[in-house]
């Protein structure tokens, strides 16, 4: 005679409600999405023009790309991004390296040599936040915190807190140049979006990267360096902050200060990014559709007059409306 053990009733249904609410909060977010387009469709004069359209890519592209870094730490150091790692040292890195740029720049060097620099100093902030994090064992929101004031004091070293202009013909191709009809900035945004997702979803680096940040001590357990990976990651996201500061110069033409406050949309974007991915972790594809959808939201609300101060508030918003979800979705 056997005896067959089924599950509580009630923890099939605990499941169930999780699995429902994970997929309506997903489908509510695309529905937004789709939404907001259609409003803005018909609200402001122009916005389905194509031309308009080729901008909002283009003003997404380096706020999605920074993003980009901030999605590869949380992967790498937590898929809880609540409870995992964080990079808030990211645009003032950006700022620093897009410094150093224009600085060699000014001094004659070249674009060669002044771009090698730029994503030399970026990965160097990146492995500052390694250090800190993973070697000091400082928590990630006090380590790159610290770290975004020591990349925001370099900066203003660097410039004095003034604007450097830079030109060269090399900035002249990202800024104004078109290929199949699609800009260099928008190009640089899909191909860069393109292999990234092929590395981290398709990669075995990519798979181990996911394992470290969502099954750490497992990880560690199979022989998996956890921590070389959480330092890859911090570093990868100062290398993102090195590419992208070109392609700031290049829309600029010049290093400014200010670009620290690009802070609150990066960090919507990468967190807003898991409400769009299937099972609410940090994905690739996920910010880089949220970044679109913020992209829309700016370009939007300018076109019908609105204060781009509203634009603001709004991010903060989707940050606390997206951590109080996916903390819903996953306590269900």
């Amino acid at each position: 005679m056997t005896t067959t053990i089924d599950a509580p009733n009630g923890r099939e249904g605990q499941l169930n409600s999780g699995n429902l609410s994970k997929l309506a909060i997903r489908l509510g977010a695309f529905a937004a999405f789709a939404g907001i387009v259609i409003y803005f469709a018909i609200a402001a004069r122009g916005f389905t023009s194509p031309f308009n359209l080729t901008n909002i890519v283009e003003q997404s592209t380096i706020l999605g790309l920074l993003a980009f870094g901030v999605t590869v730490v949380f992967i790498g150091t937590g898929t809880d991004v609540q409870r995992g790692g964080i990079d808030l040292s990211i645009a003032a890195n950006a700022g620093l390296c897009a410094a150093v740029y224009a600085v060699l720049m000014r001094q004659g060097f070249g674009d060669a040599v002044s771009i090698v620099a730029a994503i030399a100093t970026g990965m160097i902030i990146g492995l500052l936040n390694g250090l800190a994090v993973v070697t000091l064992r400082i928590i990630p929101l006090l380590a790159t915190l610290a770290v975004m004031n020591i990349a925001a004091g370099l900066e203003l070293v660097l410039t004095e807190n003034t604007v450097i202009p830079v030109q060269s013909p090399l900035l002249q191709v990202i800024a104004f140049g078109r290929f199949l009809g699609i800009s260099t900035l928008a190009w640089c945004f899909i191909v860069i979006s393109v292999l990234l997702i092929w590395a981290l979803q398709y990669s075995p680096l990519g798979l181990r990267l996911y394992a470290v940040g969502g099954h750490h001590e497992a990880a560690r357990a199979a022989g998996i360096r956890t921590g070389r990976y959480v330092y890859a990651a911090y570093i990868f996201a100062g290398f993102m902050a090195g590419v992208t500061s070109i392609l700031i110069v290049s829309r600029l033409s010049a290093s400014t200060t200010g670009t620290g406050l690009m802070l609150l949309p990066i960090l919507a974007a990468a967190l807003l990014g898991t409400v769009f991915s299937r099972r609410f972790i940090p994905t690739i594809g996920g910010t880089l559709l949220a970044a679109l959808f913020i992209g829309v939201l700016a370009n939007g609300f300018q076109l019908l007059g609105i204060s781009s101060y509203w634009v603001a508030g709004v991010q903060g918003v989707l940050i606390l409306c997206v951590v109080a979800m996916t903390s819903f979705a996953k306590r269900d």
